[in-house]
């Protein structure tokens, strides 16, 4: 098994980024031609998905977190840490900072729209960390 570690920077409110790209140029420089990629997001504010990454649905999923994790809500994180980022610790545990994406023939196991996406849910930006564990 071996590791990679895909590092960017993020500006935080919910910014989704396409990593799609960074794991087909570990796919190649790992020469894996089947097996999986096991990604973990390093922190408790961002999450790992897959999705059209395309800007209505970028908007829409922004939508869509605010609805269920308001940013302007009275969270009891905030009041223990004297922060304002409950919000993002919630969105990050419903969405998760793991996933699995299958590799065949040397190409990742997706639709034809389909990418592998993180989501920096904190409200400031960051720099960013997420493992890639290569298994085959």
């Amino acid at each position: 098994m071996n590791t990679r570690v895909i590092e960017f920077s993020t500006k935080g409110n919910t910014h989704i980024l396409n990593i799609t790209p960074e794991l087909d140029r570990i796919l190649r420089e790992e020469n894996v031609r089947d097996g999986i990629l096991f990604l973990s997001a390093i922190g408790s504010t961002g999450g790992i998905t897959t999705m059209e990454y395309e800007p209505g649905l970028e908007k829409d999923l922004r939508q869509t977190f605010e609805q269920l994790f308001p940013y302007k809500t009275n969270y009891a994180h905030n009041s223990t840490w004297a922060d304002d980022n409950g919000h993002s610790h919630l969105r990050s545990s419903f969405l998760k900072t793991s996933s699995f994406v299958s590799v065949t023939g040397g190409k990742l196991d997706l639709g034809t729209w389909q990418q592998v996406v993180f989501i920096d849910f904190d409200t400031r930006p960051r720099d960013r960390r997420i493992l890639v564990k290569i298994v085959t």
